[in-house]
């Protein structure tokens, strides 16, 4: 039974901050699921759960990451454009009272200082609390010093401006940042309230929240699907971009699976309910991205080292300028520019925009860190079966004997082959159902280990039955058939499964995993981008690994090889290059655990497989391999354009503020303005068309 618990917050966490707590408090073991809200945080739980010490965890978060509702509006980009318009609507009352009446300008110095003061409150407390708790300046310090030295000096009304550069440009990058987030967290948003559910053969509306597992809903044209399930009856194309990343609508009929968050573009289904809520795809799609945003890069660790080491370094800069010119102008130029903010902007932005883009094409990146290592891969390692290949066998020739019909030979196959649930009976079994085909009925039906079956099978339709024997050449030898081929050169590096009746030679199978459509196509454009070496690891034979390496035009392959053995393979090619791991199965957990980068593509992976993994992707297409590679050059193509753009354009700036070749006006609009150019080329991340100031 799921419990709900509620703890009402104390403080205002900002907007970054929500999902963040709610990724920290769903790694305790009882939470099932957490949302976070500007007013409660909610609970929903199994078991017992410490509720003192669930609240105690949200107050320490509160009081590190919070800041008192009364403070609220000054992390609102409104507050902001009010500020700006204060400053400049000071600063203009202050210049036509200086022309128009200089006496009483004078005599209400003392007015301007605490006008000034009190627009500048903001920096003036976080510059103090910087000092204070983290016992380091930070950029805020900076502009607060600048605005006491211009109020000290008798000027105050010279900082009226550069704060309104400063509360503006913070206007505009707090604005864009937020949309930039709202991008994200609209990519995976279900917006669905009401669902058409089935009772006693009629459909009823009711809202989403009241529907549970086995439920019966009917989804129509033009409808999103809100929960996990499988269609029961009814045929539609269903757009499921939002979960596998992949544009072209999926066919779904009876049996298929749907997840929440697709959409109905043709078509009528009815669906069993088989997860709702929190507990549906789409939910843990969301989950992890709000994770992902709680894991650094080490790129981001640093630029706030960097930017840290940074800011007393505009503090003597000031000092140094101050004794050699005396030049109060010279001062506020080096204090109004600093590389904080524009330095931790560079990456966090970018980072976040990039989990948020890759969890649209359906590549789920479970934190910073791994954006950074994508983007330095040059080996790739991948599985064969069910990563090269599709991962389930087919029949891809058929021959036969002389008055044997293809459907006579498959028919007996399936027959002896029926209650078997090995790979290569699956594939004719698929075989028989794709034709719509009956299987017929066999009298007895035995195993012959390592060799293949045997099974007595009456007349059915228009053919004779008999003894059938299906399975490896030496099966038939020592069966004593006759007429078996012994090489099969076009078969080479497949599965052949003869097939004989009453000891006479009537055909045989071939039957291979497929390779996936597009994989080749896919190493091939890795390559291009910096990938230098791909390596096949399988389990299977070496012949049939020796087949799909060359077809692939890998570049070396280890078959016959176990779980642990990947792994070590993986560790070897570590000592060369940077290597990522794609696999599918429980045997690759080991090798994707150890990988730089470990990947679990596709959406018959195993449960293991994608907790190993530090990327899950849910479609079978393999050209999200490439998108993944791509996303994380990218983002650090974009991280590096920022860094170079924020310490050139910054410092440029101090050298012509120092030597007074620039006013402190235009100081401060060179700064400010950089930074919001820094979080606008973030932003460019993603995608095309994206406007954030729509």
């Amino acid at each position: 039974m799921v419990s709900c618990y509620r703890v009402q917050l104390r403080s205002f966490l900002p907007m970054p901050m929500r999902p963040i707590l709610g990724a920290q408090l769903r790694r305790i073991h009882s939470v099932v699921a957490a949302t976070v809200t500007d007013k409660e945080v909610v609970l929903y739980y199994k078991g017992i759960l410490d509720m003192r010490a669930i609240s105690r965890f949200i107050r320490q978060f509160e009081d590190k990451r919070g800041v008192k509702k009364e403070n609220r509006d000054a992390l609102d980009a409104s507050v902001y454009r009010r500020e700006a318009i204060l400053s400049v609507g000071g600063f203009i009352l202050m210049n036509i009272l200086r022309k128009t009446n200089p006496g009483f300008y004078d005599s209400v110095l003392l007015a301007r200082r605490l006008f000034t003061l009190f627009i500048a409150r903001r920096f003036i407390r976080n510059g103090i609390m910087g000092l204070l708790e983290d016992r380091r300046a930070n950029a805020d310090t900076l502009t607060a010093t600048a605005v006491i030295a211009s109020v000290l000096s008798g000027k105050p009304e010279s900082s009226l401006t550069l704060l309104a550069l400063s509360n503006g440009a913070e206007m505009l990058t707090e604005y864009a940042a937020e949309k930039a987030r709202s991008q994200i967290s609209g990519l995976l948003k279900l917006d669905q309230r009401d669902v058409w559910i089935i009772e006693n053969g009629k459909e009823r509306k009711v809202p989403v929240e009241s529907l549970k597992p086995g439920d019966y809903i009917a989804v129509h044209l033009g409808e999103k699907i809100c929960v996990d399930g499988k269609v029961v009856s009814g045929n539609a194309a269903v757009n499921q971009a939002s979960i596998t990343g992949e544009s072209n609508p999926a066919i779904k009929q009876q049996g298929s699976a749907v997840y929440a968050g697709s959409v109905i573009e043709a078509g009528d289904l009815v669906i069993l309910v088989e997860k709702v809520g929190d507990d549906t795809s789409l939910a843990q799609i969301i989950h992890l991205v709000e994770e992902a945003q709680t894991r650094r890069a080490p790129v981001q660790n640093f630029a706030d080292k960097m930017a840290n080491m940074l800011v007393p370094v505009s503090f003597i800069g000031a000092a140094i300028v101050y004794g050699a010119t005396k030049d109060w102008q010279r001062v506020l130029n080096l204090l109004f520019i600093d590389f904080s903010c524009g330095l931790k902007l560079s990456t966090a932005t970018a980072i976040s925009a990039a989990i948020g883009v890759a969890a649209k094409q359906g590549i789920l990146i479970k934190g910073g860190n791994y954006i950074e290592n994508l983007s330095s891969i040059d080996t790739v390692v991948l599985d064969k079966t069910g990563t090269i290949t599709i991962g389930v066998p087919q029949i891809s020739h058929i021959e036969t004997a002389k008055g044997i019909s293809d459907k006579e030979l498959i028919l007996l196959a399936a027959s002896a082959e029926m209650h078997s649930v090995h790979p290569l009976a699956v594939a004719i079994q698929k075989y028989v159902r794709d034709n719509k085909w009956e299987t017929p009925p066999h009298e007895t039906s035995s195993t012959v280990v390592a060799r293949g079956m045997k099974a007595t099978v009456p007349p059915f339709e228009t053919y004779s039955g008999g003894d059938v024997l299906v399975g490896s050449r030496r099966f038939m030898e020592e069966e004593g058939v006759d007429n078996v081929p012994v090489t099969v050169p076009a078969t080479w590096g497949k599965n052949i499964l003869f097939v004989a009746k009453n000891r006479e030679y009537i055909g045989f199978l071939t039957i291979q995993d497929p390779v996936r459509p597009g994989m080749k196509k896919t190493l091939n454009r890795m390559r291009r981008i910096g990938v230098d070496e791909v390596i096949m690891l399988t389990g299977d034979s070496k012949e049939v690994a020796a087949d799909v390496a060359h077809a692939m035009d890998i570049d070396g392959y280890h078959a016959e090889i176990l779980p642990e053995d990947k792994a070590n393979y993986v560790m070897e090619l570590q000592q060369r290059g940077n290597v990522m791991m794609v696999g599918d199965g429980i045997n690759d957990a080991p090798a994707l655990a150890f990988a730089d980068i470990g990947v679990s593509l596709g959406g018959q992976k195993t449960d293991i497989a994608a907790e190993s993994a530090a990327i899950t992707i849910r479609s079978e297409d393999p050209d999200k391999l490439f998108d993944a590679l791509q996303i994380g050059r990218q983002t650090m193509r974009v991280i590096n354009q920022n860094f170079t753009a924020t310490i050139l354009v910054n410092s440029t700036a101090m050298l012509l503020g120092a030597l007074g070749r620039i006013s402190p006006l235009w100081a401060a609009v060179i700064h400010n303005t950089a930074t919001l150019a820094v979080v606008l080329n973030s932003v460019r991340i993603l995608g095309p068309g994206i406007n954030i100031f729509r």
